[in-house]
């Protein structure tokens, strides 16, 4: 059952653990985006740079305005009116843990509007680390079987609900929005 699910995944976030959980794009590893140890547990499952900021997803909109200072309007207008999953790099980002925000000051986070993750996030309440489930630099696994043993066997929880889904998903379209209202497309 849908929520029993969440609440075992919530249940391991909360006690800084990873999980391996289906996204709103592609399965993920996440952890709880504000918790130091945990988001350096999960560079070290990626073999990623620690100066790679990662995504972190939340459940709705307003949940943003806790950790992004000054949410632009055009940033606002494009969440509403995307129809695919639209991550977005913020300036200014407070509340995270250090690796999730880049030398810069910016962090990348997306609303999600899939089931599981939206019901995820909104349980949890607070930003949930979202990286693609695989060894960086090594291609991005678009289905639950395409996951790597050594990833299944890094992480603390592995989610069972949509394992079984065959279908392929693609990353997230990613833009930079600058305080100024400047928009870069990065992917």
């Amino acid at each position: 059952m849908l929520k029993d699910e969440i609440e075992r995944a919530v249940e391991v976030l909360k006690k800084g653990g990873v999980i391996l959980y289906p996204t709103d794009t592609i399965w993920g590893i996440g952890c709880d985006a504000t918790n130091e140890a945990a988001v350096k547990r999960v560079f070290e499952i990626k073999r990623r740079a620690d100066s790679k900021a990662m995504i972190s997803l939340v459940d709705n909109p307003n949940r943003l305005v806790r950790y992004v200072r000054d949410i632009p309007d055009v940033a606002w207008d494009m969440m509403e009116l995307a129809t695919t999953p639209l991550t977005i790099i913020y300036d200014n980002v407070a509340g995270l843990a250090p690796g999730m925000i880049a030398e810069d000051g910016t962090a990348a986070f997306r609303v999600t509007k899939e089931e599981f993750s939206n019901g995820l996030c909104y349980r949890f309440q607070k930003p949930i680390v979202s990286t693609s489930a695989n060894i960086s630099g090594e291609p991005t696994a678009q289905t639950f079987d395409a996951i790597s043993q050594e990833i299944k066997d890094a992480v603390d929880h592995i989610v069972h609900y949509s394992q079984r889904c065959k279908e392929k998903h693609q990353p997230s379209k990613i833009v930079k929005i600058s305080n100024n209202c400047e928009v870069k497309v990065i992917r």
